[in-house]
């Protein structure tokens, strides 16, 4: 059994750019012991002023999603050779599907990057969703302060791409890329509005060969569809890219945009704004699973709980009532 590490000394390591410390810090900040917790509490609060939460302009937080199949990894592989090449350091937290047997990540997105995986500036860190809403992992935000402490300048935030995961992980980044195969007129109607109204940036990959005439129709498209609705930032008009990841096209492209985007919020104060927001969220959601956790534990609600659920589901209670029941326990 291995030693629980000193959040001090990890801390330390971690702000020298240790990769091997940055892998155990998000070991320990990803564990649900309670001691673990404790630790990892400790070890963010010390590396917490290293980070881009109290200065916005330290890294840069990107989002990207998209549906299984539209090449999210691949143009992934070919954006960070593309900022590395540049200079930068970079950081991808990509949350997996998790195995219903074994709780781990099934799609291995080191096998799918592989060229990525062994530049020397880049950290690819695949991480179980552990069924958590939307595909995000719990522990993902904190990951990505740790990821920053360690000097990493631009962190990728992938998740599945499937329910929640767009609402909840454009919760937690400065820009969110959504990535969408070539299609158009009838196929531009599946695709849900609330999807594209969170997009600052719409990606069309696959702009190649025989499917770039259809890239192209679909990119007008979604130009027009994202003209009708209303901007998520006042400061900025998303946009729609080109990309081929199988060519190596677009990629510049799209980090002039993201630059573009960045200059844009920053000039007016938005994007310092916009962190603050989420770290206040991100309080809240601490606070509900906290609470929900703590809940499950009391002996009392412990032992009601399965009851009601079980009323519930049979339809012979309504879920309001079985929340109230809950919650008038804990006030006795």
């Amino acid at each position: 059994m291995s030693r629980r590490p000193d959040p001090d000394a990890l801390a330390a390591r971690l702000l020298q750019g240790d990769r091997r410390a940055l892998a155990r810090a998000i070991t320990l900040v990803e564990s649900s012991h309670p001691d673990d917790r404790t630790a990892a509490e400790s070890l963010l609060q010390a590396i917490l002023p290293a980070t881009g939460q109290q200065d916005a302009g330290r890294a840069i937080r990107i989002g990207i999603s998209g549906t299984p199949g539209v090449g999210k990894s691949s143009f992934i592989e070919r954006f960070g050779l593309f900022l590395t090449g540049q200079g930068h350091r970079v950081a991808v937290l990509a949350v997996d599907p998790s195995s219903a047997l074994s709780g781990g990540s099934i799609l291995g997105d080191k096998t799918r990057m592989e060229q990525l995986v062994r530049e020397p500036a880049a950290f690819i860190r695949p991480t179980p969703s552990g069924g958590s809403l939307g595909g995000v992992a719990r522990r993902t935000r904190e990951a990505m302060l740790l990821v920053e402490a360690a000097g990493f300048d631009v962190v990728l935030v992938e998740t599945v791409g499937v329910g929640q995961s767009e609402t909840t992980v454009a919760e937690m980044v400065d820009i969110f890329l959504l990535l969408l195969a070539p299609a158009g007129g009838d196929d531009l109607q599946g695709i849900k509005r609330g999807i594209m109204e969170l997009a600052d940036l719409v990606i069309v990959n696959k702009a190649d060969g025989e499917l770039l005439p259809k890239a192209r129709l679909a990119a007008a498209d979604y130009r027009m569809a994202l003209h009708l609705m209303r901007p998520r930032h006042a400061e900025w008009r998303p946009q729609v890219q080109l990309v081929s990841a199988l060519l190596n096209e677009g990629i510049g492209e799209v980090w002039t945009a993201i630059g573009q985007y960045r200059e844009a919020l920053q000039k007016t104060g938005a994007l310092a704004a916009q962190r603050r927001h989420q770290a206040e969220a991100w309080l809240m959601r601490e606070l509900q699973d906290g609470l929900l956790d703590w809940l499950k534990q009391e002996p009392a609600i412990a032992g009601e709980l399965p009851r009601l659920q079980k009323a519930v589901g049979k339809g012979q209670t309504a879920p309001s009532a079985a929340a109230r029941k809950l919650l008038e326990m804990l006030r006795r």
